[in-house]
């Protein structure tokens, strides 16, 4: 049990070698990293080659952070219109007056339409403005977004539900979550945090921005998105527009825009009724409706370019006149990629005003000192877990101290290759996976202790110790690991900044502690022929 097979030594020799070779540029100043990566031949490939170091968060090496909310009253205002609108195109489109118009509510809106006939022909209209909340593609079906009632002398009430409500403000700061992330990616920030708070609150902070005022300005910005025709003949008042879905493909697009992209309110996840494939259902005001109906109608055939922030995100054939105000865009779209097009489609503008609720900036030298004090915790922990290991079990006490090493590289090596962040929190995670790292060697060593004891052989003793701990190990490590991930997708933070140092030493615990520990251990016993345990 105590043999390994040349290609195994090698595959772990080549694994540490990597380990060592990506966790190396997070020694390197920005500078060093450039000229080393410069240096390396191009016939190898970028992937294979260490050029990314590992990124540091808001509390070590500085930032701003800004706590934005959607102003939901505003939200409310928005709606309302849309809702007065739509009821006025129905009324409209039936040839229907209603008796002392249409009415703005706190809530919603109410008409009276005394006539029954009339109001027979208008209500299932009415009733088409009140979508199911949910996401067809998850199986979700929930309360509609307006509660329609109609009384008995013709007074018809249309009001916006509580779930409806909330419903909006979630999906408007989902959609505000997008249109900041696209703004704050554009400072060329690294790892900028962007993440909800709360039913209503958008939290950013991005780490080495130091100028709060800029990042407000970045903020308050909206998305722009247009939807243009490609050209056919690629000549003329044309542009070309690289596409956001196929590096390296253009558009040539007309400058032109046939919609703005102000005008769309509403971009939905669903199914085609006849293919059964994914589909992004989407849906303008009354202006856009009209705009969009009449450049459509006059373009059937061709291709529309959906331009968001300089890139064509789609490029839809419109088959037939979309006069609706709402229109349906069909490829060959995953589930994934249909979710993420309806939320790219609604980030074409903020929906509601956002206001900033909290700003502070955290200053380089805190971050500094955070730094230099996660170093002295990592150093005088690692010494200590040293010293006892060697006093306690002599050259095997050694062997766990080398692979500790090799433990803490691998934890380094996988957050640069990840791009994980690494935050104060994670530090103390580092220290607290360098304490729980020997463990399973504590286990390993006390057994074999025990059935050397017992009176077995030095060679049974050996390959018990690992064989009837591994087990165990595999036990107290899977319970870490599930509280880990549970701290990782219920944290949020400084929790999740936590879980994912301790997930990533979880993961490395095995290969260190057990297969390069019994390595060592095998090596020893083949060059000493040794009689007894060192310990």
């Amino acid at each position: 049990m105590l043999r390994y097979s040349t290609g195994k030594v090698v595959a772990v020799l080549v694994l540490t070698m990597l380990g060592f070779l990506f966790a190396a540029p997070s020694l390197f100043t920005p500078a060093q990293r450039d000229a080393f990566i410069a240096s390396v031949p191009s016939w190898i490939p970028r992937a294979l080659v260490p050029h990314q170091g590992i990124v540091l968060g808001l509390d070590l090496q500085g930032g701003s952070h800004v706590v934005l909310e959607v102003d939901t009253n505003d939200l409310l205002r928005t709606q309302l219109n849309l809702l007065r609108d739509d009821v006025r195109a129905i009324l409209r489109d039936e040839r229907v007056t209603a008796q002392g118009g249409i009415v703005v509510q706190p809530r919603g809106v109410q008409i009276r339409i005394p006539d029954g006939e009339a109001r027979n022909k208008v209500l299932p209209r009415l009733r088409e403005l009140s979508q199911p909340i949910g996401n067809p593609l998850l199986g979700q079906a929930g309360a509609s977004t307006i509660d329609i009632t109609a009384d008995a002398d013709g007074l018809i009430r249309l009001t916006l539900s509580d779930a409806g409500i909330n419903d909006r403000v979630r999906r408007a700061v989902d959609q505000a979550i997008e249109v900041l992330r696209r703004r704050v990616d554009a400072l060329g920030t690294t790892e900028p945090n962007i993440q909800r708070e709360g039913a209503d609150r958008v939290q950013v902070q991005v780490p080495g921005l130091q100028d709060p005022q800029r990042l407000k300005e970045i903020l308050g910005r909206t998305a722009k998105l247009e939807f243009r025709f490609v050209s056919e003949t690629g000549s003329g008042d044309v542009e070309n527009i690289p596409s956001q879905e196929i590096p390296g493909q253009t558009f040539p697009v007309e400058r032109q825009q046939a919609v703005d992209g102000a005008d769309l309110v509403d971009a939905q996840p669903s199914f085609d009724s006849q293919t059964g494939r994914p589909i992004v259902n989407f849906r303008f005001n009354m202006r856009g409706a009209q705009r969009f109906g009449q450049a459509t109608t006059e373009n059937v055939g061709r291709l529309m370019a959906i331009v968001l922030d300089n890139e064509v995100i789609s490029a839809p054939r419109i088959q037939t006149p979309i006069t609706g105000g709402s229109g349906m865009i069909s490829g060959s779209f995953t589930v994934e990629q249909a979710n993420n097009l309806a939320i790219l489609l609604r980030a074409g503008a903020l929906p509601a005003k956002l206001t900033i609720v909290e700003e502070r900036t955290v200053g380089p030298g805190l971050g500094q000192d955070s730094i230099e004090a996660g170093k002295a915790a990592v150093a005088v922990s690692t010494v200590f877990v040293v010293l006892f290991m060697f006093a306690t079990y002599g050259l095997f006490g050694l062997i766990a101290n080398i692979a500790l090493v090799v433990h803490v590289v691998f934890i380094f090596a996988l957050m640069s290759l990840l791009g994980a962040t690494l935050t104060l929190p994670g530090i103390a995670g580092i220290v607290l996976t360098i304490g729980t790292a020997v463990d399973s060697n504590v286990l390993i060593y006390e057994r074999m202790r025990e059935e050397s004891r017992a009176g077995r052989s030095l060679i049974t003793a050996l390959e018990a110790g690992f064989n009837r701990a591994f087990a165990t190990i595999i036990d107290s490590n899977s319970t870490m690991l599930i509280a880990a991930l549970i701290l990782f997708f219920l944290g949020s933070g400084p929790v999740r900044g936590f879980a994912v140092v301790f997930i990533l030493g979880i993961l490395t615990t095995v290969i260190t502690a057990v297969t390069m520990t019994r390595m060592m251990v095998a090596l020893w016993y083949r060059l000493a022929r040794p009689k007894r345990l060192p310990f």
